[in-house]
């Protein structure tokens, strides 16, 4: 069904519904139930359609039509929407009526979002997912908010900038989230469809600035700098022959990986000077090269300042596996073999043993390329968001290159209020033999310390500066100062940008 432009009226007014309903995300998980919101992650909506059997509040009415996709009484949605009237929800293009019931035609779920100063509530509408239609999803598919959006969501950066572009926007969320940042805001993609989404989003939530432009990766924007670029692209590495669906929301229509390469080679051109990208990615393991040292030539090429995370690696049959039942084609069946074979055979003729996926974070040296860290991060990361902790280790960064050993053994450093310390010890022995120390705040992490260390991150307390820290460490441990300086310096950097420790 095709969508209509939004009425800003109109959208007010569901807003108003929806608000008055109390369709929030923890109500509706009240609502429902743990284990059926938990089954809803999994496709399943049984256990939530009997859970709301013969409830007939608003807020029931309002879930049910729009949470899962499924036709409620013309009676009771004229009730759940006072303002918007069945008249305005079939303009707005989201629901039908058909002999006595209102039908979704696409899907209004409340998403909460967090920052380190607040928290708060977006709507948004997506077309309806495989659960709700009962098979495959169309090409032309808009997704919702799912596990990836609200990854790269998270890891947005939270400074204030001027400009923002959201390259391949798809539903909107990574507008609404650039928003809060930026003063204004381009969304792109090559569907009018979810450039239709994303403005029906835009008025459902009240975030202005936020405009639209038809078109494919940079070419909207030719010309134009922005301050943040932000892209959950069409990443997905899909065969290039018939028979294989090319579904817009995920896949590029470039052969394996090119998309991210094309999108690290030109997006140098369209930031400002120190300005900054994220997006979320797969990489090749092609030949025995691996995955990320072809994202690193990629970024040498570029010029730019570079921190890769890769999250996560999977075996081509998995890669595929998944994205195929991504798209309601279920394992068993002839379609899903067909899909299989055709996937491993795209990857065995360029050599690809592994499939990375993780993060991007780029930025436009101010002037020459300080910053190139690409690391494994295979490790449950604590959820949350983790835009400011990139921002904060960002400046750490800048920071510490500009001090050399001199200026930083003169530097007072406080430990970080997350950070604790853990010692495994023997049985009865008076040592320990592992001293950890662990991240309870940004990417969680745990680093293996020696006495030394551990002895100065307790000793940061903002008093006294590292150097003479380290020199009665050294006295303490009977150790030589200059050595025990050499090394633990390098290590100090290392605890200063991942937020273990800060300039006090």
């Amino acid at each position: 069904m095709p969508l209509p432009e939004p009425d800003p009226v109109l959208c007010r007014a569901l807003a108003a519904d929806l608000d008055a309903a109390g369709y929030r995300t923890d109500a509706v998980r009240e609502t429902w139930g743990d284990a059926a919101d938990g089954a809803l992650g999994r496709g399943h909506t049984l256990p939530i359609r009997r859970r709301l059997a013969g409830d007939e509040s608003a807020l029931a009415v309002v879930a049910r039509l729009f949470g899962i996709g499924d036709a409620v009484p013309v009676e009771a949605a004229s009730r759940a929407f006072p303002a918007t009237a069945i008249a305005g929800l079939q303009a707005l293009g989201l629901a039908r009526v058909d002999d006595g019931m209102l039908r979704p035609t696409a899907l209004v779920r409340p998403q909460a979002f967090i920052d380190e100063d607040a928290v708060g509530e977006w709507w948004v509408a997506s077309d309806l997912d495989e659960a709700a239609l009962g098979g495959p999803l169309p090409e032309d598919h808009v997704l919702g908010v799912g596990g990836a959006s609200l990854t790269l969501a998270g890891l947005q950066l939270t400074s204030p900038v001027h400009t923002a572009l959201d390259l391949g926007c798809g539903c909107g969320i990574q507008s609404l989230r650039a928003r809060r940042a930026a003063a204004s805001v381009v969304a792109t993609d090559v569907s009018q469809r979810a450039l239709r989404f994303t403005r029906l989003n835009a008025l459902l939530n009240g975030a202005d600035a936020i405009s639209t432009r038809a078109g494919d990766m940079f070419a909207p924007v030719a010309g134009e700098r922005f301050d943040r670029v932000v892209s959950n692209p069409p990443f997905v590495i899909t065969p290039r022959v018939d028979g294989v669906p090319a579904y817009e929301y995920r896949d590029g229509g470039r052969v394996g990986d090119a998309l991210v390469a094309e999108f690290i080679a030109g997006v140098g051109a369209h930031l400002t000077s120190g300005g900054t990208a994220q997006l979320l990615a797969n990489w090749e393991t092609r030949d025995g090269a691996a995955g990320l040292d072809r994202v690193r030539g990629w970024v040498d090429a570029a010029g730019l300042d570079a921190w890769v995370i890769e999250r996560e690696l999977l075996d081509p049959v998995a890669y595929a596996e998944l994205w195929i039942r991504d798209a309601g084609t279920l394992p068993g069946t002839p379609e899903f073999d067909a899909l299989l074979g055709a996937w491993l055979d795209d990857f065995a003729a360029r050599g690809v043993s592994e499939v990375g996926f993780g993060y991007i974070l780029l930025r436009r040296p101010v002037g020459a390329v300080t910053l190139a860290r690409y690391e494994r991060m295979p490790q449950p990361v604590p959820e949350h968001a983790l835009g400011a902790h990139l921002g904060r280790s960002l400046a750490a960064h800048d920071r510490l290159v500009e001090l050399d050993d001199t200026a930083l053994a003169a530097a007072v450093l406080i430990v970080a209020g997350d950070v604790t310390e853990a010692r495994h010890h023997l049985p009865g022995a008076e040592a320990p033999s592992v001293i950890e120390l662990r991240q309870g705040g940004g990417f969680g992490r745990v680093v293996e310390a020696d006495p030394a260390l551990a002895a100065l991150v307790g000793a940061c307390d903002g008093d006294l500066a590292v150097g003479p820290l380290i020199a009665a460490i050294a006295q303490l441990l009977e150790v030589d100062p200059g050595a025990l300086r050499d090394d633990l310096l390098p290590r100090v950097r290392e605890l200063v940008f991942a937020g273990f420790l800060a300039f006090a």
